[in-house]
């Protein structure tokens, strides 16, 4: 089965935007129900942006709907086309667009440190001075710059900048080390709940021979 671009992400949304289950939740996005229950209860060790796969074109509001009405109902994934691939050279951006790509580049350097200035600037269709001018705040213009997100600002699409995260986070280690936290949380939790389930079954001996008239 398919899974999002983004599935801790999109677990994250999925947990605070919607009313279905864990299990369901892990189905969707190829987890282990105990990462979906660590990222519900913001024990992973990281903080996660959540991502809406409705935006993003990954699911409908109609399945959402399916699935919070029957529990047992697996999310089915939305098919989408394969990503035309972009020739080398810089991104055409519209005339009417440039003048946002200074709100764009700055949401990106705010939200998403990891990616590499190379990478906004294939993204957004913009050079490195820029983008260093605004990470240095001595752009002409940063007084009016508000970090806007670029997929909203018709900069690139969804899935363009879903893959361009994700590319620098693979790159920093950043998704290898929230996966070795959620193993540990995994664990953790996995232990946790052996031990109670250790205590529940082990009564005393002279607490049997008390129950049962025994001396």
């Amino acid at each position: 089965m398919s899974q999002p671009l983004m599935p801790h992400a999109t677990a994250s949304w999925l947990v605070d935007n919607t009313a279905l289950t864990f299990e369901q939740i892990a189905r969707f996005c190829g987890l282990h129900i105990l990462e979906v229950q660590a990222i519900a209860d913001e024990t992973s060790g990281t903080r996660l942006m959540g991502r809406d796969p409705i935006r993003a074109g990954e699911l409908t509001q109609s399945e959402i709907d399916k699935g919070q009405i029957d529990a047992s109902y697996d999310l089915q994934i939305t098919r989408i086309a394969e990503t035309v691939t972009r020739t080398k050279g810089p991104r055409y951006t519209p005339v009417s667009k440039r003048q946002d790509k200074p709100d764009g580049i700055a949401w990106i350097l705010r939200n998403h440190p990891e990616v590499s200035d190379g990478q906004i600037g294939k993204l957004i269709g913009t050079t490195r001075t820029t983008i260093q001018a605004i990470r240095e705040r001595s752009h002409w213009n940063i007084l009016e710059i508000v970090p806007k997100d670029p997929v909203t600002l018709g900069l690139c699409s969804q899935r363009e900048l879903d893959a361009v995260i994700a590319k620098a986070a693979k790159m920093k280690g950043i998704a290898a080390k929230g996966d070795e936290r959620l193993e540990g949380d995994r664990a953790a939790l996995i232990e946790e709940l052996r031990a109670e389930r250790d205590a529940a079954t082990h009564v005393p001996i002279d607490s049997v021979e008390a129950l049962f008239g025994g001396s």
